[in-house]
């Protein structure tokens, strides 16, 4: 019997985000720079098991193991387009809040795909693996080795991997699932409505240099606002990462509720971690490396 493979299913953080427009079929153009954290979820297969899919972990309640689930979707998206493809059983470990703008579903899916891709002796960037992913979800192509580039469109374009400088964050979630699509609904775009236009690769291009976290800090994410109208926990999460000691920048990733905060090293985002804990026990709080 074959051995079983595992690989995490990292957090996703929009370190920013810029919408640029929506299109005339309804799809929203975006424009993000991605990082990634030291935590996430763990997805393992099974060989030549059944196919299957079961969940554990602190964040498993009322998550489908059938095929709605993004995991399984993603295999069977991958089988249809490789037929005789190697399958197998997936058990998750799911430790990353749902509907949180951190890309777990899709981190989940991309898990997946990696796993039946090495398996399967698929490169990760293989033409066939890379529509498959764009096909399950928006998210799932940049989550596909989850390393920081800048994504557009409709997270179908990706721009080449950078080198950031070390970013020590604190990621917090108020324990609200958020929604997507009621995000963009309070957006209010009409179909065809342009805001912006795309800033291009170079935007990004010092993100070697010292200089990288000011011009960050100029930035910001066009979906809070909305977000916030959407859930008001979000205003109090903001409100303390940036009066947090040594915070540099506080801001939402994605669609929220999940924001995050940088400071200057691994000892000043450990204590801020401790602090907010502390004073708010029912949040999802956790100190990481963004990459």
């Amino acid at each position: 019997m074959a051995p079983s493979l595992t690989t995490r299913a990292r957090a996703k953080v929009n370190l920013d985000l810029r919408v640029l427009g929506r299109r005339a079929d309804g799809y929203h153009e975006l424009e993000s720079l991605v990082a990634f954290a030291g935590i996430g979820d763990t997805l393992t297969l099974e060989p030549a098991a059944p196919v299957a899919l079961s969940i554990s972990g602190p964040s498993a309640a009322g998550l489908e193991t059938d095929d709605g689930n993004l995991v399984l979707r993603a295999a069977r998206a991958l089988e249809k387009a490789c037929p005789g493809l190697r399958l197998g059983r997936f058990h998750l470990v799911k430790r990353l809040p749902v509907a949180a703008g951190i890309g777990g579903g899709s981190a989940d899916a991309a898990a997946a795909l990696r796993l039946l891709a090495r398996l399967n002796g698929i490169a990760l960037g293989d033409p066939v693996l890379l529509g498959v992913a764009a096909q399950v979800g928006a998210d799932v192509p940049v989550c596909l080795d989850s390393r920081a580039r800048l994504m557009a469109g409709i997270g179908e374009r990706l721009g080449p991997t950078l080198r950031l400088p070390p970013l020590f964050a604190v990621l917090v979630n108020p324990g609200v699932a958020v929604e997507t699509v009621a995000v963009f609904r309070a957006l209010g775009l009409t179909p065809g409505q342009k805001l912006a236009e795309s800033r291009g690769e170079g935007e990004h291009g010092l993100a070697r240099t010292e200089d990288f976290l000011p011009r960050l800090i100029r930035s910001g994410n066009d979906l809070a606002a909305p977000a916030r109208r959407v859930a008001v926990e979000i205003d109090e999460v903001m409100e303390r990462l940036a009066a947090l000691p040594g915070c540099r920048l506080a801001r939402m990733s994605g669609s929220g509720a999940t924001c995050f905060a940088l400071f200057d090293d691994r000892a000043a985002s450990a204590e801020a971690a401790k602090t907010l804990a502390r004073a708010r026990p029912g949040w999802w709080v956790k100190p990481t490396l963004l990459g």
